[in-house]
């Protein structure tokens, strides 16, 4: 919005300060200020109002860490809104609103955080920890990740060096290898956004542990977006140029803003869970955020914790189920390190560790070419 104004008044004599709107990286701090504002500002009265109403709050796994049971028992959930608001007004002011890309990607966000909504209200009302089937979560995911990367396909700009770049997949560090995917671009791009979006649904299993990963990712593909989305900074890193993907950053810049006001009131011990409102939407908008930048791959990369979590539950299910025996003592991964005996705190500022030496690896791959 407020980058519409400045295209109106660019150059008026009264408000030379709106000339400042026209640098992303001033979008970016601007946006990501106001998101924090908002999710802070929503936070005690927001957490008071959601217990209010939740009675017992979010039902805690019988069959996880005892621990849980008695520290975690009655912690209100659906603090995800509280990220999603800062998301949504952060977005809505800064970015540039004519970008069929931001719309997208923050289309993709919204509409995971609402089926998580869904998902959450359902166990709370409910007080099962089972709350919408995992297949009708997929389908609906599915169709709405489908529809974003047509949209991305057939209406984002296209970049006049690269032919065929928007169903192509790019190769990190090989400047010049692209495979053209065609049409089925649109499923590997789908199966992307939605494995992200579930992988830090499984993360999401102590306090801070998903929340901190999610915001270090964002900054790192923030950066990727700017230089990706300036034909000056891709040319010079020799990656692919893919333009309008620079506003992005503005937009991935509210989830970090949204995410640090969330860290405030989830931080142990946690007075809100962001539950699937906050986990599904937030992978969901960097598995978007990866497809429009063209970094699918690195997205393994710089979410690689989230990899090994969603991989330690598919292994433990099919070893079960092939053998009646478990690899960890249980899954996601996070909680097998807690049955060995690693404190809760432990495991959260490791598991930070790890996710932001992935960040820098995946970082690195701009310049390794």
């Amino acid at each position: 919005m407020f980058y519409f104004l400045y295209e109106q008044l660019a150059g008026v004599e009264h408000w030379p300060l709106l000339n400042l709107l026209k640098y992303q990286t001033v979008r970016v701090g601007l946006a990501l200020v106001t998101s924090y504002i908002v999710a802070v500002a929503m936070g005690s009265r927001f957490i008071r109002w959601m217990r209010a109403r939740q009675g017992k709050g979010q039902p805690i796994r019988e069959d996880g860490p005892q621990s849980h049971l008695l520290t975690k028992k009655g912690t209100p959930t659906m603090g995800g809104l509280m990220i999603l608001a800062g998301i949504l007004v952060g977005t809505l002011l800064w970015c540039d609103l004519r970008s069929v890309t931001v719309w997208v990607v923050l289309g993709v966000t919204m509409i995971f955080g609402l089926l998580g909504f869904a998902d959450d209200y359902a166990k709370v009302t409910k007080q099962s920890s089972a709350g919408i089937t995992g297949p009708q979560k997929l389908i609906v995911q599915f169709i709405v990740a489908g529809i974003a990367v047509a949209l991305l396909i057939f209406f984002a700009p296209q970049s006049p060096t690269s032919s065929g770049l928007s169903t192509s997949l790019a190769v990190p560090i090989f400047k010049n290898v692209l495979f053209d995917l065609g049409y089925f671009y649109i499923v590997f791009a789908a199966v992307v956004i939605v494995g992200a979006s579930n992988a830090v649904n499984m993360t999401d299993g102590l306090d801070g542990l998903a929340i901190v990963p999610v915001m270090i990712a964002a900054g790192t593909f923030g950066i990727i977006a700017y230089a990706v989305g300036n034909y000056v900074f891709a040319n010079y890193l020799n990656v692919h140029f893919v333009p309008g993907s620079g506003e992005v950053a503005v937009f991935l810049a509210t989830i970090i803003g949204g995410g640090m006001g969330f860290l405030w009131y989830n931080a142990p011990p946690a007075k809100i869970f962001m539950g699937d409102t906050g986990s599904l939407a937030l992978g969901g908008g960097l598995g978007a955020a990866a497809v429009a930048t063209k970094h699918e791959i690195v997205l393994a990369i710089v979410g690689g914790l989230f990899v090994v979590e969603a991989l330690s539950v598919m292994i433990q299910i099919g070893y079960f189920k092939l053998t009646g025996k478990r690899v960890f003592l249980m899954a996601p991964i996070h909680h097998h390190f807690e049955k060995l005996g690693w404190a809760e705190s432990t495991v959260v500022i490791r598991f930070w560790i790890v996710a932001a030496m992935l960040a820098m690896i995946g970082l690195a791959t701009l310049k390794l070419r």
